[in-house]
């Protein structure tokens, strides 16, 4: 069963594609629901994937399908437009824009693990979900930050940078050697590396110790 702010956007798409011939952007969908945030609309989305409702067409970039009426019946309409990728006869699809940014490996959210160097691998995300700056990802592993919301298994988008504000979470390089994700603390002549989990100690460094390498901007979650 959809919430009612998913059958909203549901029928927000396909009003618009019946209207107009083409499916709406993340913009107009943000607009005509009221919305402030292209994160919110994200949420709905993948609610309305998780359901069966749309389809993410990840062999095709910015794509994605409408698949399934409010009723949950199979989504038909008369006039299929053939500059649109489907993956059924009578899908629509929406477009947003992308980007390729290098995932890095694993960080951890618990102890320290080997600092990151891997650049082989690229990934691609939604545009609205990063700045202007330089982004890279990584691979959560570990549960010491799950009280922010940070779960074993899940990817973090990264602004890459050498400075943050106290109580940013960030990933820090410490020693020269070992990389960890957590809550920046910044406490005299020392800084604090803070987890978001009771089970595990806040660590104490001299300024030295420590370099910022990064500052969370996002999450992207699979289940």
């Amino acid at each position: 069963m959809l919430t009612r702010k998913q059958r909203d956007i549901l029928t927000l798409l396909i009003r618009h594609v019946e209207q107009h011939g083409v499916a709406p952007s993340f913009d107009e969908l943000c607009d005509a629901a009221g919305l402030k945030s292209k994160s919110g609309i994200h949420r709905l989305m993948s609610g309305l994937e998780e359901r069966g409702y749309i389809a993410r067409l990840h062999n095709r970039a910015r794509a994605v399908s409408i698949l399934r009426h409010i009723d949950g019946s199979d989504y038909t309409e008369n006039r299929p437009n053939p500059n649109t990728a489907t993956t059924q006869d009578s899908a629509k699809a929406i477009y947003e824009d992308v980007v390729e940014i290098p995932l890095l490996g694993k960080i951890a959210a618990g102890s320290p693990i080997t600092a990151l160097s891997d650049h082989s691998n690229l990934m691609t995300v939604p545009q609205y979900m990063i700045g202007r700056g330089e982004y890279f990802a990584l691979t959560i592993e570990g549960d010491s930050m799950i009280d922010a919301g940070i779960l074993d298994g899940d990817t973090v988008l990264i602004e890459r940078s050498d400075t943050a504000q106290t109580g940013e979470i960030v990933v820090a390089l410490i020693d020269h050697e070992e990389a960890t994700l957590k809550r920046l603390r910044r406490k005299a002549h020392s800084i604090a590396l803070e987890p978001a989990n009771s089970r595990y100690e806040t660590r104490i460094f001299g300024p030295d110790q420590v370099k910022i390498q990064g500052k969370l901007k996002g999450l992207i979650r699979q289940y």
